[in-house]
């Protein structure tokens, strides 16, 4: 049976269900009895409450979901679905982030640019991509690539998973709002198609920054927002413990955003969440760019622009 890795609270029926499993197996082993009704019995009642669990979580646990540790980041998806994969470095002006990563890659055969945020897996890695959280130059980096992918017109795609762009003194030093702006309007005009995964946390102007899209697109346990719950909560209530109700609030799944037509569509993940199958879950995402591009570089860079504008523009509209 597949061993089923659990980490937060509403995951404890699982975890039970998975150890009597191994129970009765263990004394079917040793007493030679034969126990496969009640192993058929409880691997049914897994299977159950595993569907049941995953298809009505929260918003806050679909945050936790979006931070587990082993869930795939930009890197393993390039690893899983491009060809190949050549890494570009720096703005040109300050130095290279290692909070966003980019560069020319093929898939199936077709050249793209991919840019994408990276957190890094340990302790050592998330100080060395700084939790994934981008700096002005990473931005700037962002657009130098997407202007190279328009200048030999490569379609551009943008993973994204931060916590929000770096919120340091340095950073707003060298303007990290007018970097995240410059981003959002160059990106709207840019002559290629773009498409964009959020494929865990998509936070504010961070996320905002490689964001703006022909298609935009939310992993089904990923978070959208303007803000984390944990500040919302400490803004409204002056406390962190109103995390939930501010998830809530804020209406951030992708069920929400796309009930709220802010995206174009959610990807399924695996049954557990993205970092129970990577494989599957890369071949899903590698599947939608695919069809998506074979539709968009179809289409004229005039039409491409102003359907893109006019999704943007149509956001938040509100007829009475």
């Amino acid at each position: 049976m597949e061993q089923i890795k659990t980490s937060f609270d509403f995951e404890k029926p699982i975890a039970e269900l998975v150890q009597q499993i191994e129970k009765v197996k263990q004394v079917s082993e040793k007493t030679k009895v034969d126990m496969s009704a009640t192993l058929t019995e409880l691997e049914d009642k897994l299977a159950n409450t595993r569907v049941s669990v995953y298809s009505h979580l929260t918003g806050w646990q679909k945050v936790q979901m979006s931070r587990h540790a082993e869930r795939p980041q930009t890197l393993d998806y390039i690893s899983m679905i491009c060809d190949d994969f050549i890494e570009m470095h720096g703005d040109r002006t300050v130095g290279d982030d290692k909070a966003i990563i980019g560069g020319f890659a093929s898939i199936n055969g077709q050249t793209v640019m991919v840019i994408g945020h990276q957190k890094g897996k340990n302790t050592k890695e998330r100080q060395y991509r700084n939790f994934g959280m981008a700096n002005p130059e990473g931005y700037r980096k962002a657009l130098r690539l997407m202007r190279l992918a328009e200048k030999f017109n490569k379609p551009v795609i943008s993973f994204i998973d931060t916590m929000g762009a770096f919120p340091g003194l340095e950073a707003e030093e060298r303007g990290q709002g007018e970097a995240i702006a410059r981003n959002l309007l160059e990106m709207s005009v840019l002559k290629v198609p773009i498409l964009c995964f959020v494929v865990g946390e998509g936070a504010s102007g961070g996320a905002l920054g490689i964001g703006i899209g022909d298609k935009v697109y939310m992993l089904e346990h990923t978070w959208y927002s303007v803000i984390s719950p944990e500040s919302c909560s400490s803004i409204l209530w002056r406390s962190w413990d109103f995390k939930e109700k501010a998830a809530e609030c804020l209406k951030l799944t992708s069920d929400d955003m796309f009930r709220n037509q802010l995206i174009d569509g959610i990807i399924p993940e695996p049954l557990g969440g993205a970092h129970q199958n990577p494989e599957a879950m890369a071949a899903t995402v590698k599947e939608q760019i695919l069809k998506d591009l074979k539709v968009l570089t179809k289409e004229k860079t005039e039409k491409l622009i102003a359907t893109r504008i006019d999704k943007f523009c149509a956001m938040g509209v509100v007829v009475e």
